[in-house]
């Protein structure tokens, strides 16, 4: 059975917004936990008009072992998001992504609590 693309996402935000032409869009953002304790961030944009769920290479913005560093880089790309969207016209409020909310998916990992 194929994993699920989302088996590993510890944490999403979605800002939906209009592209450029002021068609309807939708932007993912997440964190993950990858094979060998790497941390990494990801954006798709419009992933519901994609044949698969599962991202690309080039989705992802960032990868390392640093949990802050992960978390600055998907609150800047989710932020940056944010800007356009409203810039754009559809302004909204997306909730930044926070230290505990990875944390606690990463014990039920690690000590199944």
């Amino acid at each position: 059975m194929k994993a699920l693309a989302r088996a590993g996402r510890f944490a999403e935000r979605i800002v939906d917004g209009r592209d450029d032409g002021g068609s309807p869009e939708r932007v993912v953002i997440w964190i993950e936990r990858r094979p060998g304790a790497i941390w990494a961030v990801g954006r798709q944009v419009n992933p519901q008009h994609r044949e698969t769920e599962s991202p690309r290479e080039d989705d992802y913005l960032w990868q390392g072992h640093e949990l802050d560093d992960c978390l600055e880089a998907a609150n800047g790309a989710l932020e940056d998001d944010a800007v356009v969207s409203e810039e754009l016209g559809s302004p909204q409020t997306v909730k930044p992504f926070h230290r505990s909310e990875l944390l606690k998916p990463l014990e039920k990992f690690f000590f199944g609590r």
